[in-house]
């Protein structure tokens, strides 16, 4: 068996997320009350507590799923279970790069929730949107982004699956190429409930803002191997660590070819570890667009814990 962790990025928060691997494992308290010390607010009640509105604000989600994520991340690996290849979508990325000790907890969690803050303040609420595309070819997606750009910026943002594109911009643009895309015969477009068009060009002052902020980081030589959102290929060496993320918050999310990456590495255990089973989802489609079987698990909770464990342990026995 060989396994990939991969971590949940925005839009997976929920209240309550984490609050029992915090109750009955002392891993994931440490990592949860180390977060409440190094940002100097406490994370923990608004990620346990808190209203759905505050925790949804961007400089807050993203703390607070990389936490949760990092929690789930070292209960796990209290029970004997490690990955040989990390990769995470769009900010679980940064729980990849822990996960692969490239970069401390206590950098990860005070730079995300910069990230957080720089990605809400590139574009006032209102100006940018973004849409889930589905079942309709890149190609015609791309005509319509061609066909829509005289109404304003509006480019793809995330390459999720075959049948799944994200396109991010300004309001105008995407609402008019979303249209045309249902004329070309896609099965849905879903308005994604986000404060920016993330992943589009309109987030270079937070890229800008990031660089700055990566003046003062050392990111540590990999232990294992972790896969670009922007690259979709392994992270060839530290150094170019700090130029991949100031270009992730800008640049697509290519999701598809990185879960292919992993699958062609011969990765047949994918494990999601944080809030939610969105990857599991996307990685299910995309296996199965390339024939190929493969066991996916997560990590959240303790049902879903304990059911990893259980299946994995069969798998290995």
């Amino acid at each position: 068996m060989r396994i990939a962790f991969v971590f949940s990025g925005q839009g997976a928060q929920y209240v309550g997320m984490g609050k029992e691997l915090y109750e009955n494992f002392h891993e994931a308290k440490n990592i949860f009350d180390n977060a409440n010390e190094i940002l100097k607010f406490d994370l923990k009640n608004l990620t346990f507590n808190g209203e759905v509105e505050e925790l949804n604000i961007t400089e807050n989600t993203q703390p607070a799923i990389l936490t949760t994520s990092i929690a789930a991340l070292e209960v796990l690996k209290s029970n004997g279970i490690e990955g040989e290849v990390v990769a995470g979508l769009s900010l679980g990325e940064y729980s990849a790069l822990v996960a692969a000790k490239a970069l401390s907890f206590k950098e990860a969690v005070e730079l995300v929730k910069k990230r957080g803050k720089y990605m809400q303040e590139a574009v006032p609420l209102g100006v940018g949107a973004m849409t889930a595309i589905m079942g309709l070819s890149i190609e015609k997606i791309e005509e319509a982004l061609e066909k829509s750009k005289d109404k304003g910026i509006v480019q793809i943002a995330n390459y999720n699956t075959c049948n799944q594109i994200v396109i991010g911009g300004e309001v105008g643009a995407v609402n008019f190429a979303s249209n045309l895309c249902l004329e070309y015969g896609a099965k849905r477009a879903i308005s994604l409930k986000v404060s920016g068009p993330f992943h589009t060009e309109l987030l270079e002052p937070a890229s800008v803002k990031l660089k700055e902020e990566f003046e003062n980081i050392r990111f540590n030589s990999m232990k294992i191997p972790v896969i670009s959102n922007v690259t979709a290929d392994v992270i060839q060496k530290e150094e170019d660590i700090k130029d991949i993320l100031i270009k992730q918050v800008k640049s697509s999310v290519r999701w598809r070819e990185t879960v292919e990456k992993m699958l062609s590495m011969g990765i047949d255990t994918f494990i999601e570890i944080g809030p939610g089973r969105t990857l599991s989802s996307f990685i299910k489609e995309i296996s199965r667009s390339n024939k190929i079987k493969v066991n996916i698990f997560n990590v959240e909770d303790i049902k879903s814990l304990n059911k990893t464990l259980e299946e994995v342990g069969s798998l290995n026995a």
